[in-house]
């Protein structure tokens, strides 16, 4: 399981980039994709796709279906990454202090 600092810590590492909060949240509206589709939808070309892809699966944010297709491969979003992205509104615009507080304040 993990902690509620380890979701607000992952929130944030989604926040910081533009292509990994909207992979995430086209996957998160749109269910399984390609990586055609999801750059078209992100209004992003397929080669940052394809790396956003990979940092967003490394962190369990999304998984690839069909793992050994070499083309076509398919792309969902995981429990947890849902969880990140309802998180997301939550820590925009926050500070360092009063994301420490949400943290405590949910904790308990």
């Amino acid at each position: 399981m993990i902690s509620k600092e380890e979701k607000l810590s992952l929130a944030a590492y989604v926040i910081t980039s533009t292509y990994r909060e909207k992979a995430l949240t086209v996957l998160n509206e749109n269910g399984t994709m390609i990586p055609k589709y999801i750059a078209e939808k992100c209004h992003v070309r397929s080669n940052h796709i394809s790396k956003t892809l990979k940092e967003l699966k490394t962190h369990d944010l999304i998984v690839c279906i069909n793992e050994e297709a070499h083309k076509g491969r398919v792309y969902q979003i995981t429990p947890l990454g849902c969880e990140i992205i309802s998180l997301i509104p939550t820590i925009k615009g926050k500070t360092r202090t009063e994301l420490n507080d949400l943290g405590e304040v949910e904790m308990k």
